[in-house]
């Protein structure tokens, strides 16, 4: 079942459209915290996300930006502003369509369907973990915070996944040496040490203080 993240601060318009969404079959979430649509948008993990233009805190143009970093998912506008210069701003920002309001449910429907067609063989957004206002992508290798990204390598990502799917618990030594053995040949405790070294200093500078813990004589874990 596709789940669809609705972006749109008029309760009733977006009460309307969740429902006939929920009818068709899909997961609806709408927003609810919009000064965090990121954080929202990556723990649902949609599929595909509609998007109105004004909003509270920051325009849709702003998020589909900030969605565009980490993500590839269908952006579809939703806006009554639908002058040329909209439309073209809209695309030029990333979304995949604009659909002008007033709008019938049914046309809706058909541009929401034909954007899945387009977007998926199936593949999900199951690659984007949100942990206190960081975002992570494991498929570009990135981690973002406060507008700020950190390039990861192909062993700092293994790292990091292995510690957010198993937050808040610690992970062993032996346990993150052995995924890190899926990547390299060998890796021992020091390629471990310094692997690990690394990846915490390019958390620290997109200011991601103390991120990772060490429990001595146990492992490490995601605070």
């Amino acid at each position: 079942m596709y789940r669809i993240y609705l972006v749109e601060d008029d309760q009733v318009i977006a009460a309307t459209i969740g429902e006939k969404l929920t009818a068709w079959g899909f997961t609806v979430r709408c927003a609810e915290n919009f000064s965090d649509i990121l954080g929202e948008f990556a723990s649902f993990q949609p599929h595909l996300v509609l998007m109105d233009i004004t909003l509270p805190f920051y325009n849709g143009y702003h998020w589909c930006q900030e969605i565009r970093r980490v993500s590839q998912v269908p952006i579809l506008f939703l806006s009554s502003a639908s002058d040329n210069i909209n439309i073209v701003m809209a695309i030029n920002m990333g979304a995949d369509d604009f659909i002008a309001k007033p709008f019938d449910l049914s046309v809706l429907l058909a541009k929401v369907q034909a954007a899945l067609r387009r977007a998926y063989d199936y593949q999900g957004q199951s690659h984007l973990v949100e942990h206190n206002g960081a975002l992570f992508n494991s498929q570009a290798c990135t981690m973002v915070y406060e507008g700020n990204t950190a390039e990861l390598t192909k062993n700092e990502t293994r790292l990091l996944q292995v510690l957010l799917e198993h937050k808040p618990n610690v992970v062993s030594r032996e346990d993150l040496m052995a995924a890190l053995w899926a990547c390299d040949a060998y890796v021992d405790e020091n390629a471990l040490y310094v692997n690990m070294t690394r990846l915490r200093k390019k958390l620290e500078s997109i200011g991601l203080q103390d991120f990772i813990a060490t429990k001595k004589g146990l492992g490490y874990l995601v605070k």
